[in-house]
């Protein structure tokens, strides 16, 4: 649930804190008020992409921020897998948007990214805006939408990730076998190009990691002068020297311990001088040994040079490392082994292609009979949820697809359409082609209503349902419906919703003015809390339009007594 929201230098907000309750909650305001500016913002906290242009003129940066109650444990894992320390209270969430195009994330105070914020969001809101309508009813997202819901039923938890990676192994197996089958001419030229290559990688002898051995070992052969030079000084000074650090160290230690003879509490310095002792004595003795150890040879020097250069040719040819070329060797021969033994790798390939779409297959298969079964069960609750919002339509959910390998895709071979009739008697087509405007809004609060609904009751926390002018198109008698449906939401979910409907409005638990105002030359947003007094004043207006009447006021007093 979504405590407050605190938005910076964003678009046409200087600054504006907002605090927000369980219930149902609505945003109105003037058009062009700047009430789907709160909405990107929110956006941007879920992991939607930034933009420079939306920073407010004059600033550097944006900033938004959002404190979330979330006390689940789906949550929490999130924040561990991200080396994030959960907080007792929630989730604070934080981004910020530079003039450069740059930008920083912050959980719980902590860096982040925005892909953290994209995993959290599914367990903390969902945003519904008002051209998802049309855009969710596309092929992908109907199936996503039954998939949803599919996934929270009694058939159980979706295996749509399993699913996927059975499709990547089957495709991966295919595509080798088609480079397999590619025409002679061509197989024998690439055999000819990877013999060479293979050839002369492996005349190299390569060992991983030989490269960064082998800078180490020139930088030294290069400066092995002035590396002895430099042992031999350091050991001059820490040991043999009549000055040495040494020297001076073992005559302060006498003094110490005469000192310690008289009072105790020398000891422990006795005792540390000693340990310094030894230790220098191991550094004197380190250096010593690299220096006797230094050869200054000029022959190694050339031989490592040599290495060197060789290891540089292959590298700009087959990788940026020894081992990336050792890689590439290595896939190279996988290659001509395939080539030369094509018959024996074709015949194992197939075998490995048909285990692995006999796997795929049997999963696509349990998936497409959970789909079927949950559009059956999601298409009676919804087309109860429709006829409640004042449509008098039927509602169906028609899954279709042939399992053949033609339509296979990584989401199954299923296909989803919604279909709807809007009058008796009339057949059922695609909701998509046929519904009006307000139709489509409707049925699409219908969907969430009835998936959200299954997912709190099953994850027993709440979460924060975004409506963006979800009740576009509609009015009169609809919009009532819509109103009751999105308080009923409410009851288990935190909802904020933006509308232009008064009779939306009456139903709210909070309601927040948004207005545009004008200070110091610089247009900016704000918005406000209203008291029971200004609801009726804004109902009024959102009824009768700028003039308030006597009348407007009395049917604003009339609806808020009748929705509360």
């Amino acid at each position: 649930m979504l405590l407050e929201l605190r938005i910076e230098n964003y678009a046409v907000i200087d600054s504006l804190t907002l605090e927000f309750a369980s219930g149902l909650n609505l945003l109105t305001g003037e058009t062009g008020a700047g009430k789907s500016i709160l909405i990107d913002a929110l956006s941007l906290l879920l992991g939607d992409k930034a933009s420079a242009e939306m920073i407010r003129h004059g600033a550097d940066k944006a900033m938004v921020s959002g404190v979330f109650e979330a006390d689940d444990t789906a949550a929490r894992k999130i924040l561990e897998e991200n080396g994030i320390e959960p907080e007792a209270t929630g989730i604070i969430l934080k981004r910020e948007i530079a003039a450069g195009g740059k930008g920083r994330v912050f959980v719980n105070n902590q860096p982040a990214t925005v892909g953290l914020l994209r995993q959290l969001a599914p367990v903390l809101a969902s945003i519904h805006a008002q051209n998802e309508t049309v855009l969710a009813f596309d092929a992908g997202s109907r199936l996503t939408l039954l998939d949803s819901y599919c996934a929270q039923s009694k058939a159980g938890a979706s295996e749509l990730p399993e699913l996927a990676e059975k499709y990547a192994t089957w495709t991966g197996i295919r595509n080798r076998l088609a480079e397999l089958e590619r025409d002679e001419q061509d197989r024998l030229r690439m055999a000819d190009l990877w013999s060479f290559q293979k050839k002369e990688i492996e005349s190299a002898n390569l060992q991983p990691g030989e490269d960064l051995k082998l800078e180490a070992e020139k930088r030294v052969l290069a400066n092995a002068e002035k590396l002895y030079g430099a042992s031999m000084a350091a050991y001059e000074q820490l040991y043999e020297a009549d000055s040495s650090v040494l020297a001076g160290l073992s005559a302060a230690r006498k003094h110490i311990e005469e000192l310690a003879r008289y009072d105790a509490k020398f000891q422990e310095a006795v005792n540390s001088l000693e340990n310094a002792r030894v230790a220098l004595e191991d550094v004197s003795a380190t250096v010593r040994d690299y220096a006797e150890a230094i050869d200054a040879s000029p022959e190694r020097l050339a031989e490592v040079e040599d290495r060197l250069a060789l290891m540089d040719r292959l590298k700009r040819k087959y990788g940026a490392t020894v081992d990336e070329v050792i890689a590439y060797g290595e896939d190279v021969a996988r290659r001509l082994s395939e080539i030369e033994n094509r018959d024996e790798v074709t015949r194992d390939l197939k075998k490995q292609m048909e285990a692995s779409a006999a796997a795929y297959l049997a999963t696509a298969q349990t998936i497409s009979r959970r789909r079927y079964a949950a559009a059956k069960e999601l298409q009676k609750m919804v087309e109860a949820e429709i006829n409640h919002l004042a449509m008098k339509a039927g509602f169906k959910i028609e899954v279709s697809g042939s399992d053949e390998a033609a339509n296979w895709t990584a989401s199954g071979f299923d296909s989803v359409a919604y279909l709807i009739s809007t009058n008796p008697g009339e057949p059922f087509k695609p909701i998509e082609k046929i519904a009006s405007g307000g139709e489509l809004s409707r049925v699409m609060l219908a969907l969430k209503a009835t998936i959200e609904t299954g997912r709190k009751n099953k994850a027993g926390v709440q979460r924060t349902l975004v409506f963006d002018e979800i009740d576009a198109g509609i009015g009169g008698r609809a919009a009532e419906a819509v109103g009751q449906k999105l308080k009923g939401l409410a009851r288990g979910n935190q909802v904020l919703c933006i509308t232009h409907l008064p009779q939306i409005a009456s139903f709210a638990n909070h309601h927040y003015l948004i207005e545009k105002l004008e200070s110091g030359g610089r247009t900016k947003t704000r918005v406000r809390l209203l008291s029971a007094d200004e609801r009726t004043e804004e109902i009024a207006r959102m009824l009768s339009g700028a003039t308030l009447t006597e009348t407007s006021r009395q049917h604003a007093e009339q609806l808020l007594k009748a929705n509360a």
